[in-house]
């Protein structure tokens, strides 16, 4: 791993007074403490969001509830990779919410409730058995072709390192702070015509995408993740750039048995006429090596002039090698995740 990972290890404000990352870097924990009244930007251009991916044999449900200061999205996704795959986000756009969601100031701590005539979503912090858990209950009433869907599924999230990211970018007050928790055991399940999709902690997983920050107008990012069982361990990865100034450190990093193994930059290959043909990614340290075969490409566009999202995230099996920091070599087989490219300007 080369120096250029800064790892910022102590409890501290995320920003300093001009508004600007006071220690740019990675952490295992949420040390950085973010606040909105540490920003110094108008409330339309601050982003916060927690995201939600559970995947199951064959299928996945996707959650985002959103406030993106002039605009708020909440959504729901139903992924099928059964014998004819397909699948199904429903999203509710509300106007300016600008801090009325309330989100929390931390990943941790508080419960999100969301509802309207038509979505009711939350996401509780509880525990079971001394362990916390995260736990997410859904009742969408016209869903796909105005049929419901529901679901209720638990999160385990025993003692385990995660991966933060407190990013800059070149123009002051702009940054980007994110925390990925991956390797969450899964039970519970989700219901959709008839159809019951069932989540088994022995075999299945969740991972929170945790976001606040103040962004530039246009980007384009990349981001993949996946978790699975290697020989009774539980393995998972974060893998990703394109977002901000990344000189401090990567956002790539290897779990397994809930400590993270750090790796260098991961540059995603992707076909340019297709994303539905093989990928590759490749590291820069030679720890993240792999071959990836898309299943379903859950691609998005809209374009309303000033506001435009472009999105390509691709579910698909991934098959290689990762490298630990000790050295010890895992050979990863047909580990059903997504990896995605999103242009937006907003």
């Amino acid at each position: 791993m080369s120096n250029r990972n800064h790892e910022v290890t102590t409890v501290q404000p995320l920003l300093d007074k001009n508004g600007n990352i006071a220690e740019p870097g990675w952490s295992r924990k949420q040390f950085q403490r973010y606040s909105r009244e540490q920003i110094k930007a108008p409330k339309f251009r601050i982003k916060e969001w927690d995201y939600y991916l559970v995947v199951g044999d064959n299928c996945a449900v996707a959650f985002t509830i959103s406030d993106d200061g002039y605009v708020g999205l909440q959504s729901v996704s139903l992924l099928d990779f059964s014998e004819k795959p397909w699948e199904h986000t429903e999203t509710i756009l509300d106007a300016f919410p600008m801090g009325k969601l309330k989100l929390p100031t931390n990943s941790s701590q508080g419960d999100i409730v969301y509802e309207n005539k038509n979505l009711h979503l939350k996401y509780l912090m509880e525990k079971r058995k001394d362990i916390p858990v995260r736990h997410i209950v859904c009742e969408f009433e016209k869903f796909y072709q105005e049929k419901p869907f529901s679901c209720d599924i638990i999160l385990m999230q025993p003692e385990m390192d995660t991966m933060v990211i407190a990013t800059p970018w070149e123009k002051k007050g702009r940054f980007y702070y994110n925390q990925k928790v991956n390797c969450m055991r899964a039970s519970g399940w989700a219901k959709y015509n008839g159809k019951t999709y069932r989540f088994e902690p022995e075999r299945h997983f969740g991972t929170l995408d945790w976001g606040r920050g103040v962004w530039t107008y246009d980007n384009t990012w990349y981001w993949g993740s996946g978790n699975c069982d290697v020989n009774g361990h539980a393995f998972g990865f974060n893998i990703g750039y394109g977002f901000g100034n990344t000189k401090a450190a990567s956002e790539n990093v290897l779990f397994y048995d809930g400590a993270a193994h750090k790796i260098d930059d991961v540059t995603f290959c992707i076909p340019e006429d297709d994303y539905c043909k093989p990928w590759k990614f490749t590291s820069s340290d030679g720890r993240f090596e792999m071959d990836f075969a898309p299943i379903l490409d859950r691609s998005a566009c809209l374009d309303y002039k000033l506001i435009v999202s472009d999105q390509h995230q691709v579910f698909g099996k991934m098959s290689g090698t990762a490298i630990l920091d000790d050295g010890t070599k895992l050979q990863i087989q047909n580990v059903l995740c997504f990896a995605e490219k999103v242009h937006n300007r907003y």
